[in-house]
């Protein structure tokens, strides 16, 4: 099990590498690189191999530690970005369309018209290497807070395990302290002389609409399903996700049936554990 969660850094020869994630529902790579050739796709493709959910957010900050002089100004780049300007203002007036004055600052901020000086540059091996340490890295500490998770996550689906065994134990009580209850309202329709066997009948579908023997079973069902999907080795977080939604919904359903009072506070608590569940498992990947 891997959290959505984590971060890792490394520095190597002036250069910082960060790489930090959080939850999200999908898969969102965010990778802020230098402009090196053919670096980018091959960081996308290295992330997307190793994760499946979260928002991820990969980058690189060089600087003069490494002991280059600083990124160049490239004449023929910038001398191409001057003369499509050139083109794009004469179209602009002969089409009668004005365009707000330009500052030298746009064009120093245009991609390719800084050049690396020599020696500054890294090989694209030597980055690919960087960056393979760097998430090896990130994803251990994935792993070290799903190890934590897990354990959180195992003590929750016990203890909601153990509250559906109460429940379940209390159903015959529950069944007789019902009954007692349609025996009372039997009489008193008697004593009113209303059709006691009319309403013996709509009292039979009431009991059989209030059994929550249906109800515990699931309950059961989804606790095993649960105790199975943290024992893979695989990302289960939209599974148990699912199957925190359908625990909520069999504890929503044993609360309102429940017509005794022990019930209903085993209803409750299975409601206060499974949100503390539903919370948890938003981390997991």
């Amino acid at each position: 099990m891997r959290s959505m969660t984590g971060y890792a850094a490394l520095d190597a020869h002036g250069r910082r590498w960060e790489l930090r994630s959080v939850n999200a529902r999908g898969l969102d790579l965010r990778v802020r690189l230098p402009d090196v050739s053919g670096l980018e796709p091959r960081a996308r493709t290295a992330l997307s191999v190793v994760a499946a959910r979260g928002s991820l957010t990969l980058s690189l900050r060089m600087d003069d530690a490494g002991g280059g002089e600083g990124p160049a100004l490239d004449e023929a780049a910038l001398s191409r970005a001057l003369e499509a300007l050139a083109r794009i203002r004469a179209a602009a007036r002969n089409a009668d369309v004005m365009l707000a004055e330009d500052r030298a600052t746009d064009l120093l901020s245009l991609r390719g018209v800084w050049e690396a000086r020599a020696g500054e540059a890294a090989p694209l091996t030597v980055l690919e290497g960087e960056m393979a340490e760097l998430i090896a890295a990130w994803d251990a500490d994935r792993v070290r807070e799903g190890a934590g998770l897990r354990d959180v996550l195992t003590v929750q689906i016990d203890e909601i395990g153990a509250l559906a065994e109460r429940a379940a134990e209390l159903a015959p009580a529950r069944a007789e302290h019902i009954a007692a209850g349609f025996r009372d309202a039997i009489a008193r329709v008697r004593d009113a002389g209303m059709d006691e066997a009319r309403v013996a009948q709509e009292i039979a579908a009431l009991a059989v609409k209030a059994d929550v023997t249906e109800e515990i079973d699931r309950l059961r069902l989804h606790v095993d399903a649960a105790r199975k999907l943290l024992g893979e080795d695989a990302p289960v977080g939209r599974r148990l996700d699912f199957l925190s939604q359908e625990l909520i919904r069999e504890a929503n359903t044993l609360c309102a049936k429940a017509g005794m009072a022990k019930m209903t506070t085993i209803g409750l608590a299975l409601k206060a554990v499974i949100d503390r569940l539903r919370e948890q498992v938003q981390n997991v990947e």
